[in-house]
């Protein structure tokens, strides 16, 4: 019997068993998450994937793109210990310095998770390696296939970096008492501050693994709620950004203790999901204290506040048709972003790092696992500051602050 098959089965014989623990299986990556395989020993494939076709209709122009490939391999060593990996490639084609230069190619291959899960009783478990915190919703749940709209909401990519992972352990358990309440609390390698930007806030800085300097820690803390047809949950980070040896960091006048030069990141978010109707709303603020000296160090235009919200709204078309394993959502969401809400006096505000989004679109799901999106995106922005233009004219490339994108995708999980 194929990997596939035997968990198709274990989803149908333990359904009530996921009620109980509102565990969301999508996947046998899921099924080896939540103590659903009970062979002894087992290893277990997985993976999902994405592509997009974008027209931009002010620039006239359209992007064709493999967003995405991830192979998931897990094995199940014992009852209490499980191993998780996933291997990610994006954009496609990744060459070397050696290959032919018409192949401009733009994609990397990394690690997205590779840990080992420790089981200590039925509701509680330690996980160590290259983790992934509980922030937000796409953060630790990212499956294509689980979100609507071609592209993850901005907020989740440009203030909450997903997929955002780094070395570290974290407990996982359910609260005694107190049905459907859920914690995590995990300590992490810090950033990296000298990759943080003005337009991309904190992403840069995530270190991912990759030999990762410095003597910074990171503290992430989740609670996780879970009441009726409510999900809500609340979440937040702290941890040191020097990224640097005490030496290098002494030089350039930055702090290099464990949570030298802070971040501190807060978000909490709602979903209701009922008779075909889904909703969801977050918001999240991100703090860099020590800006000015970052700013000092490295001249990135370290942004010293950023925050972001928004809320979604869609409906199931096919949710009154019997026996239907299919679904087709109408959805429409807004997203403000303020990449620049508070500049230190050495940094450059930039208007055009104030950002609305309006996404509405149609998410078909065939069969479980597929999805087929199509949207139309409109982005508004403040005036780019010409003070940042490093080519200009003829060379600059012009900036619409106002402009509108139509997006087509199709993606799996398996």
């Amino acid at each position: 019997m194929s990997i596939r098959s035997y968990s198709s089965i274990l989803i149908v014989v333990f359904t009530s068993f996921f009620l109980k623990s509102e565990a969301q299986i999508l996947t046998p990556e899921d099924s080896l998450a939540n103590g659903l395989i009970k062979r002894t020993e087992t290893t277990v494939l997985s993976g999902y994937g994405e592509a997009r076709y974008s027209i931009d209709t002010k620039r006239q122009s359209a992007e064709a793109n493999l967003k995405r490939v991830v192979l998931f391999l897990g094995h199940k060593f014992s009852k209490n210990i499980s191993f998780f990996s996933e291997l990610e490639i994006e954009n496609a084609l990744v060459t070397g310095s050696g290959a032919d230069e018409s192949t401009n190619g733009k994609g990397s291959i990394s690690m997205e998770q590779a840990f080992l899960k420790f089981n200590l009783n039925p509701s509680t478990y330690i996980v160590a390696g290259l983790i992934i915190p509980r922030i937000g919703y796409i953060n630790e749940n990212h499956l294509p296939t689980t979100f609507n709209g071609v592209d993850r909401p901005y907020l989740e990519e440009q203030i909450i970096p997903s997929t955002w992972r780094e070395i570290g352990v974290a407990i996982y358990g359910q609260a005694t008492g107190i049905r459907g309440l859920n914690y995590s609390v995990g300590l992490t390698n810090g950033l990296k501050s000298s990759n943080f930007s003005s337009a991309e806030g904190i992403a840069g800085g995530r270190q991912l693994g990759q030999a990762t300097k410095g003597l910074n820690l990171g503290l992430n803390a989740s609670l996780l709620y879970y009441l009726g047809d409510f999900r809500m949950q609340i979440s937040g980070y702290m941890g040191g950004s020097t990224g640097e040896e005490k030496r290098v960091a002494d030089s350039l006048q930055l702090n290099s203790g464990p949570f030298g030069n802070p971040v501190m990141l807060g978000e909490a978010n709602i979903s209701y999901t009922r008779n075909g109707i889904s909703a969801r709303a977050i918001g999240t603020l991100v703090n860099i204290r020590n800006a000015s000296d970052i700013n000092r160090a490295y001249a990135n235009n370290t942004p010293e506040t950023m925050y972001g919200a928004y809320a979604e709204f869609g409906y199931d078309l096919f949710y009154h048709k019997q026996n239907s394993n299919s679904a087709l959502i109408i959805f429409g969401r807004y997203e403000y972003i303020n990449m620049n809400a508070k500049v230190p006096a050495n940094g450059i505000p930039n208007e055009a790092n104030r950002k609305n989004y309006i996404v509405a679109g149609l998410t078909y799901k065939p069969i479980r696992g597929i999805s087929i999106k199509g949207d139309y995106t409109q982005i508004m922005t403040g005036e780019f500051n010409q003070a940042l233009i490093v080519t200009p004219f003829p060379r600059q490339v012009f900036y619409y602050k106002d402009n509108g994108f139509v997006n087509l995708g199709v993606a799996y999980s398996f």
